[in-house]
């Protein structure tokens, strides 16, 4: 077993938790970074990025997240290939254990671990992703300018997607697998009112059918949840937009969840716990971009070592009196 011990752990390596690690590195912290699960977070699966501020070009997701740790490794940050399986944050400094064995002593805990698109599960989605099935409208709407689309769901994810697409779609088709929707009321009375959506109840996802050349997402199959029947929808774009799930299950019963989410101080990175912070799509469950992420991961960085320095104050304050 080996102890790491280090003024700044952040728990994640997407856009939030390498901000993170920058700012803390740039500020002499030296912070230690786990990479997790999935080293790089969701961009390691998304190609075109188009809306990540600083490139003319489209770039692509791995790329990007490949940059980011050269800058955070560049400015001191050393990273450890990890995945944490038991958390103690009773006291400081906050105890962390990996699944090899190692622990993780920490002042200062930075929670980066973000949050996974729900998806339907079937193999034709998993196939065609990245090929005209996408989990993020906001993400990849641009792309899909003046043509068909579908999305998927019937909360206020899949109603907010559906509204958004308009910008981009003249014929967007909302699928729900029940009469009705979960939706919040202002909400469905907006997508009710757009003439650009239209909505088929009652259907669920059989197959998402590939074709054309360059091979791509040309249609769904559905099946009526009522009568199963079943039918065929083309389209040049499909958007599951069933919701996502905060990787939050460490710290049940240690930190305050909303839906899942970490709750933290409006305006701020700071949970409930002194010392210990969240950031990225963890604690967001509003907007989910890689840019935002990033923002976050930057105010988390700051916080911490503020709360660092106020600590340390205080600390000699006592040692003098």
């Amino acid at each position: 077993m080996t102890i790491h011990k280090t003024r700044m752990l952040i728990l994640g390596s997407g856009p939030a938790g390498l901000s993170a690690a920058i700012y803390g590195a740039r500020a002499g912290l030296k912070p230690i970074v786990v990479q997790g699960i999935q080293p790089g977070g969701q961009l390691m699966t998304t190609t075109d990025v188009e809306n990540y501020p600083g490139f003319a070009d489209v770039i692509q997701g791995p790329w990007l997240m490949e940059q980011m740790q050269k800058q955070a490794e560049h400015v001191g940050t050393t990273f450890h290939y990890d995945i944490i399986t038991d958390v103690d944050l009773s006291r400081r400094p906050f105890r962390l254990t990996g699944d090899g064995g190692d622990v993780y002593e920490a002042d200062t805990l930075i929670i980066a671990t973000g949050a996974q698109a729900k998806w339907l599960g079937l193999d034709s989605e998993r196939e065609l992703a990245g090929k005209g099935v996408s989990a993020c409208a906001t993400c990849d709407g641009f792309f899909y300018r003046g043509r068909k689309v579908v999305v998927i769901g019937g909360g206020n994810t899949a109603v907010e997607e559906a509204l958004y697409m308009t910008n981009h779609s003249p014929d967007v088709t909302l699928i729900h697998r029940r009469d009705s929707l979960r939706a919040e009321k202002i909400l469905q009375e907006r997508l009710f009112a757009n003439e650009r959506i239209s909505v088929l109840w009652n259907k669920t996802v059989e197959k998402f059918v590939a074709g054309g050349s360059p091979e791509g997402l040309v249609g769904l199959d559905l099946k009526d949840t009522r009568t199963g029947e079943h039918s065929y929808v083309a389209c040049d774009g499909a958007f599951v937009a069933i919701g996502h799930s905060p990787a939050t299950e460490l710290f049940q019963g240690q930190l305050a969840l909303d839906e899942g989410y970490i709750t933290v101080v409006p305006g701020t990175s700071r949970t409930a716990i002194p010392g210990v912070f969240a950031c990225g799509d963890v604690m967001d469950k509003h907007y989910r971009q890689a840019v935002t992420a990033a923002g976050t991961g930057c105010m988390a960085a700051l916080d911490a070592e503020r709360f660092l320095a106020a600590a340390e104050f205080a600390a000699k304050r006592a040692e003098a009196a």
